[in-house]
């Protein structure tokens, strides 16, 4: 079937009201004819998530906040039905028709309707890295059991995704994924524990939700992201390193075993990842800014300063241990993210953390759901007990 023939792709997002959502609800204005949204889920933006509602038409919301759950009861337009809690979440996946979910929670929360999307044969969209740093070997077993794509939406996965396209997985010989470097990129060493918290949600390119504008300071975000290419693309983590490119433009970049190397470019704007994960294998045309590459100027790469920011290498070594020990590495991360929002921790308090806490795991190879989920509140626990 032709792109000018595809009917449009029904489409649950969670997550519809952080940075992913919107990018996401644009690119359905902008492609009506390939895209429609039928599901919408939020956590506790109630007056945001009844708009985008009315706006879509879709039968189906939830909300995971309580109040804001019953807030948003007297608003929603008759015939919409509202699930709540996190179980709020798997009702919406199994009570919507739909071709495919975009899970862009921030955290673990998106885990549960990812793997019930799977199961009813939806493809995900990830936009979520914790689903498969915490438990990307369930995840991707399932999709490969139930025959789903999984589709990525992380600007440099998409990348990624886009630059292996019609090449064989034994010709790669590097993964190379881009970072923009934070605002802390040439920041010496020793001012580290004075950044601020204002100071560390000032991203120089991107707008993005505080938990990820910090992880992308830290440079965790892009830990994570190595973890995630491993799964995503079935590669060892010894082939996967960062480069930092400041500019963000070049999204990533694959090494391949003639030494040549193909990248993927455009404009720091999330709608072109959503799109072309929603369209694919189909590339359409849309009304986003192209490249006017006269202008560009110069395009600058360097190595990550992997002593001062130890973020990278504690993600390299949970992704090649493996078993719990990413979901330890991410649940630890996302405390001790949270205490440095709230005052409670230095910048480099954050990956101080972190560390301890894998240290004191004992990692359990090829755990169970249920092994993932006890690791991931293990580490939560000590990493708040150390914070203290």
């Amino acid at each position: 079937m032709s792109a000018a023939n595809s009917p449009a792709k029904r489409v649950i997002l969670l997550g519809s009201t952080g940075s992913i959502g919107t990018s996401a609800l644009k690119v359905a204005r902008d492609i009506p004819e390939r895209m429609q949204i039928v599901g919408l889920a939020a956590n506790s933006s109630a007056d945001a998530l009844v708009q985008q509602a009315i706006e879509t038409g879709v039968k189906h919301v939830a909300l995971t906040d309580a109040a804001a759950a019953a807030k948003a009861r007297a608003q929603l337009p008759d015939g919409v039905a509202l699930h709540t809690g996190t179980q709020g979440l798997i009702d919406l996946v199994n009570e919507c028709e739909a071709d495919m979910v975009l899970v862009a929670i921030v955290g673990t929360a998106g885990l549960a309707p990812a793997l019930a999307a799977i199961e009813r044969g939806m493809h995900l969209a990830v936009a979520s890295k914790e689903i498969l740093v915490m438990a990307g070997e369930a995840v991707t077993e399932a999709a490969k059991r139930k025959n789903v794509n999984l589709l990525p939406v992380d600007s440099e996965h998409n990348a990624i995704f886009q630059c292996l396209e019609g090449h064989r997985h034994s010709e790669v010989r590097r993964i190379l994924l881009t970072a923009s470097g934070g605002p802390f990129r040439q920041l010496p060493a020793d001012q580290l524990p004075a950044v601020t918290v204002a100071q560390a949600l000032k991203h120089p390119t991107w707008t993005m939700g505080r938990k990820i504008t910090i992880d992308s300071a830290t440079l965790f975000n892009k830990g994570l992201e190595m973890i995630e290419a491993k799964w995503l693309f079935d590669v060892p983590m010894d082939k996967i390193e960062v480069v930092v490119h400041p500019q963000s433009i070049v999204h990533s970049m694959v090494e391949f075993a003639d030494n040549s190397v193909i990248a993927q470019l455009s404009h720091s704007d999330m709608c072109f990842p959503i799109q072309y994960a929603v369209t694919w294998p189909d590339r359409v045309p849309n009304n986003l800014k192209p490249l006017d590459f006269a202008k560009l100027a110069a395009l600058h790469f360097e190595a990550p300063r992997v002593d001062d920011f130890p973020a990278i290498n504690l993600a390299r070594h949970a992704g090649t241990i493996g078993g719990t020990l990413p979901a330890v590495l991410n649940a630890a991360n996302e405390v001790a993210v949270e205490d440095f929002l709230n005052g409670q921790l230095t910048f480099p308090g954050i990956w101080q953390t972190v560390e301890r806490v894998m240290t004191a795991h004992q990692v359990i190879a090829h755990p169970t759901l249920d092994a993932l989920i006890e690791a991931d509140a293990w580490a939560r626990r000590e990493a708040t007990t150390l914070s203290k």
